[in-house]
């Protein structure tokens, strides 16, 4: 059976919006349960369901809308709220700044994609692999547009439900695990290179061991940190600094 990824880069050449469809699925299954039931919490909060899809338009960004709903419901402010989604989704500078150089598009679609660079949209981004800079360009933007649909989708679903009827959305919450889970596979099954993939799971790992609570900002530091040494050593080697 050919893996969904492979797949896809094959049909590229041919049917680009096929291609950004079956890359995004893995997206498609995480976001829309992940997105109701930020709807339904959002919903919760006495909020018209319209609130929720303009904040999946506007902000989307997962991990800080549902911060966004734990401070609203504890009464915090508009700057509070801004301050604390900005330095949660700070780690997307990182993302922007690694593909910098494979961001094929201008005008517009350039600075959309940059707005719309999710955890996912990244994970799937860093694996497209073409010669052609147009189909690239084009894919990236496909693929970025749709998961922000799939976002607003679940967000308005959810919301509008969870003013309809009442059902419990216990467990809910690993959805967003499961698809990290389910993108990191088919990344491996895309670059095959063992050691990349034993690698982040040590630096997970200890992160975890060092700082629960700060987990994921402390890995992402760590992993640029090697990141950013192993370049160094690349360069200094190629400019034979000694």
């Amino acid at each position: 059976m050919v893996p969904p990824v492979r797949a896809a880069f094959g049909l590229m050449n041919t049917d680009n919006n096929t291609s950004a469809i079956r890359l995004s699925l893995p997206v498609l299954f995480g976001y829309i349960p992940l997105g109701a039931a930020f709807g339904v919490m959002f919903s919760e909060l006495g909020y018209h369901w319209l609130y929720a899809m303009l904040m999946g338009i506007v902000i989307y960004a997962g991990a800080g809308q549902f911060l966004a709903v734990g401070l609203l419901a504890n009464h915090a402010g508009l700057v509070e709220v801004f301050v604390a989604t900005l330095l949660l989704n700070a780690r997307h500078m990182v993302y922007g700044l690694s593909l910098l150089s494979s961001l094929k598009l201008q005008g517009p679609r350039r600075w959309y994609l940059i707005f719309a660079l999710t955890d996912e949209t990244y994970s799937l981004l860093s694996m497209l692999q073409t010669g052609c800079d147009q189909l690239r360009a084009r894919l990236q933007f496909r693929i970025a547009a749709l998961n922000h649909v799939y976002w607003v989708a679940g967000c308005t679903l959810g919301a509008w439900l969870g003013g309809q009827i009442e059902f419990s959305t216990a467990g809910i919450e690993f959805t967003l695990p499961a698809l990290f889970l389910v993108l990191a596979l088919e990344q491996y099954r895309a670059v095959r290179r063992p050691r990349v993939f034993v690698l982040a799971l040590a630096i997970g790992v200890l992160a975890l061991l060092i700082s629960p609570d700060n987990m994921l900002m402390l890995s992402i530091a760590m992993a640029v940190s090697l990141l950013v040494m192993a370049r160094g050593g690349v360069e200094w080697t190629r400019l034979r600094i000694f």
